[in-house]
């Protein structure tokens, strides 16, 4: 009995954590490569550097990106962080 109770904080140590920082760390990476997925041409996104622009071609991993009218970079999928309304970057530049 007292082997359980010696145990039991430290399983409850492991149930908060789970709640608190594992829990809704997954559940952004899910929605993160829900987005990555649902990519398409024509869609404006913001890119972990910082980078604004248009997708233009959409390969395996890599993917296509107008800054500006001629010149395109090309980028891996994850450094997508965020699909941004259309006409939003026409209004920046």
């Amino acid at each position: 009995m007292s082997s359980l109770t010696g145990m039991l904080p430290l399983v409850l140590m492991f149930v908060v954590l789970y709640f608190v920082m594992i829990r809704p760390q997954m559940k952004k990476q899910k929605e993160h490569r829900t987005m990555i997925a649902a990519l398409a041409s024509g869609d404006e996104v913001a890119t972990a550097g910082g980078l604004l622009g248009k997708v233009t071609k959409l390969g395996e991993s890599y993917l296509t990106l107008e800054l500006s009218p001629g010149v395109e970079v090309q980028l891996q999928r994850s450094a997508i962080v965020q699909v941004l309304p259309r006409g939003a970057i026409v209004a920046t530049r």
